[in-house]
Order: C-alpha cells, then structure tokens, then sequence
C-alpha cells in the first residue's frame, strides 16, 4: 500500500535505551557508614511482558493500562527497598518522571496515565491534527534503600511501550483489555501470594469480566492488587469492604458491574471432547480452552489421538459444537471434527462462529518426577499459547519433586533454570516442585516463568 506522506507523518517511533546498573551497600563498622560496590544486577528487571501496543481511548481511561512487576534489588542491607517507576519521553530519561513509588514490587498504569505521558509526547487523537497518533515511550524502576536512599541508587532495564490513541474518527469498539480490577483470596491466589486474577473489559462502562479457575475458598475483588478498595458482598450484591465471597472449586465465567454493585459467577467452560482425546468424557473431564483478550477467542494447546471431537460446553451435551462440511464452521450439534494423531492448537472464536483446528503447533508441556514421572506415567501437562510466544495452564496438580518445559512430549526441545533466576534455559538444570495445585505461566520471548502455587 502505498503510504501519503500524511499518514507517514502520523507514525513516529522512539529508540529504545537498555541500561542496566545496580549499586550494593555492604554496612560498615558504623550505622552511616557504607562502602559502595558495582554489582550485577540480576534480578533487579522487569518480570512482566508488555504488549506490542497499546490502543489508549478516554473511554476506558481508568482501566489498568499494564501492571509492572520485577525481581528484587538487593543493597546488601536489611534496609526495606523504595521503588519508583518512571517514565521517559526521549528515551534516556534526561526528562525522567515519578509516576508511583512502592515498597513492594508491584506497580500498576492506567490508560489514562498512558494517555498523560502520550499527551506530554505531543500525540493527540485528533485525525485533522497534524500531530502524531502513535508512538513511544520508555519506563523504567529506579531502587533506593529506605526512605531517601542517601544518595545511593539502582537502576532497572528499561521497557518500550508502543501506544496508539484512538482517533475520534475511528469505528468499531476498543477490543477487550485488561481491568483495574482483580480477583484475590483463598480462592484463587492465597489472599495476594501473587497477583489477582484478571478481569477484562467489555463493551459497558464499568461492567468486567473473568473466565478463571478457583479452588475451594473464598474471594474478594480490588483494584491494582492493593485492598485501599475491594469488594465482597453475597447473594449478588457487591459491599465496598465488605464479606468475603464463599466459592467452590471450578471454573468460572464472573462479571462484576461495579456502577450497580452487583456480580454473577456461573459455571463456564468451553472443552475439547471426543475419541480423540478422553473417549467421548468416559476417560476424564473435556480438554479445558483458555481465554485470549487480545483476540477474544479461547484456545487450548492439546496432544490428540486418531478419531474425532467436538468442543462443548461445561463437560455438558446441553451445548456442543462440531463443523459440519469442515468448512471451519462452528455449528451446533454439528458432524464430528476428525484429527490425526499430533500436537494441536485449536482456537474457537464465539463472536464470529468459527474454528481453527491447527496441527502445526508446538505445544509446550510440563514434564517431570513432579508431574508423570519424566513422560512414564503420561503425557506432559501441556500448555496453551494464549497469546504468540505465552503459554499459560492452571489448575496442575504437581508432586514434590522437579519438573521441567519441553515441547511435543520430546525431550528435543526442552528448557529448565539454570541458576533458579525465574529465567528458562534450553536443556537447563531442574526446576523444584512442591505438591499441590499450581497456574504456570511461560513467555519464550522474554524467557520469563512462574509456577504459582498456594
């Protein structure tokens, strides 16, 4: 397509800057006085993944933008850590500014935050402006020890957010993103052992929703992992500071309108069923679809067999779909979806009725003395790429022991943690288990990993 010159000038991009530096304090023989050292800063970066861009639009300004979350700097003091994060125009953070300061390692960014930095970057949404609609900024963590550091600081690696404002002329909704809001408790996360659970957007103003699975327990909802505000409530009427939610263990589709006070939480799920997977439901529960906001479709990363399946709802007959003339179709009570023996990633898009049924994919997958006994009691527990590159799964159920990330049920391509830096490594060493259930979640872009266990 060949691009006017006006709409080149609506496009402009910041080169990203990188910069690494962390400081130790080693304590001397006094209080005040330190001796200062240069020292990797491993462990000290961003442990969350970013987007490849932002769509920012004033109505949905108080959504949550991005949560930021990083590993810990160590000043070789019992001395509690300052984080701020800052944000940065140019790049170089000559104009660094103070968005929020935390004690913990956790710090969330609006839309509308975004669009402030946007705004000071001199973008707007006007399409008869000259000014740019999209571009860059940078962010970055700066660590001091306790209240003002005394002169002493670190540095984190740096973060390039890609953000575009929606222009007023343009149609159609803003997609699904993720919400100031979240699920905590025993229920889900262990009263906040790790962050909430996600609620998303929809086309109501103040009205979210979840598709997420809970374990027997109870639950609340707040905003940016932090109880200032949060919710309980029962009976479907949500109190601000109020009771907490009794829930039992399943899977769930929750919508809270939070201009009402009002919630719903229903059983939900969409599975893979069939011969070629758990012999029509005799041989276990459906294959469970994972939710992507990015596209608005569920998606499940599966190892099936020679035979056929359909995609059904709450393990249930009541609601099923197969693809009649496999023209990619979803229809209801539909012919059955034959498959050979592989590694597949399906993907239902409700919204427009269709399935991909792809068996090109490679499925990552959790093997290990942890699990199925190195791949001798079963297959791995595979992984879903919910987004290119993300592969996420919850509830699995681990053993004491160690476990490690392979692909295809094959030890061809596996990775483990070589130095337990939270960080995968192609045939890396062992990783630790413990018994009990657990999400995991794997980016291969970043190498990044969690197994998030109560």
């Amino acid at each position: 397509m060949q691009l006017t010159l006006n709409i080149i000038m609506k496009k402009i991009s910041i080169l990203g800057l990188f910069i690494f530096a962390l400081i130790n304090i080693n304590s001397c023989e006094t209080e005040d006085e330190f001796l200062f050292t240069t020292q990797d800063p491993a462990g000290f970066v961003f442990t969350n993944s970013v987007q490849s861009n932002y769509v920012l639009s004033n109505a949905t300004s108080s959504n949550l933008g991005e949560r930021f979350t990083w590993g810990n700097a160590d000043f070789g003091s019992p001395t509690n850590i300052t984080y701020e994060l800052q944000s940065s125009i140019t790049g170089d953070f000559t104009d660094a500014t103070v968005l929020d300061t935390s004690i913990a390692n956790e710090i969330a960014m609006t839309i509308g935050q975004m669009m402030s930095i946007a705004s000071e970057a001199g973008l707007d949404d006007d399409p008869d402006s000259p000014a740019p609609n999209t571009g860059a900024f940078s962010v970055r963590l700066r660590a001091y020890p306790g209240d003002t550091g005394n002169g002493t600081e670190a540095f984190s690696d740096v973060l390039i957010l890609n953000v575009e404002l929606l222009e007023s002329t343009d149609s159609g909704p803003v997609g699904p993103m993720i919400a100031e809001v979240g699920i905590v408790g025993s229920g889900y996360n262990n009263w906040g052992a790790y962050a909430d659970g996600f609620f998303y957007t929809t086309g109501m103003s103040d009205v979210y929703v979840s598709y997420v699975t809970l374990v027997d327990g109870e639950i609340k909802f707040r905003l940016n992992n932090d109880w200032g505000t949060n919710w309980g409530g029962s009976g479907g009427n949500l109190v601000q500071d109020g009771d907490n939610i009794a829930v039992t263990a399943g899977d769930y589709k929750i919508t809270v309108d939070l201009a009402n006070l009002t919630y719903t939480l229903e059983p939900y799920s969409w599975g893979v069923v069939g011969s070629a997977w758990n012999d029509w439901g005799s041989a276990g529960p459906d294959g469970k679809f994972y939710y992507d906001y990015t596209t608005d479709t569920f998606k499940k990363g599966i190892r099936l067999m020679d035979g056929e399946m359909k995609v059904r709802f709450n393990n249930d007959w009541g609601l099923n779909y197969g693809d009649t003339g496999a023209d990619g179709t979803l229809d209801q009570d539909g012919d059955n979806i034959a498959v050979t023996a592989g590694h597949y990633l399906i993907t239902i898009d409700l919204n427009a009725g269709t399935v991909t049924v792809d068996n090109t994919a490679s499925i990552l997958g959790i093997v290990g003395s942890g699990f199925n006994d190195w791949g001798g009691a079963g297959d791995d527990f595979a992984l879903t790429e919910i987004q290119e590159g993300v592969f996420y799964g919850d509830l699995v159920t681990l053993l004491d022991g160690e476990i490690k990330f392979r692909a295809n049920n094959d030890w061809g391509l596996n990775y483990g943690d070589t130095g337990a830096d939270g960080t995968i490594d192609q045939d890396g060493d062992n990783i630790p288990s413990a018994a009990g259930p657990a999400r995991v979640w794997l980016n291969t872009n970043t190498g990044e990993y969690s197994v998030l266990q109560f």
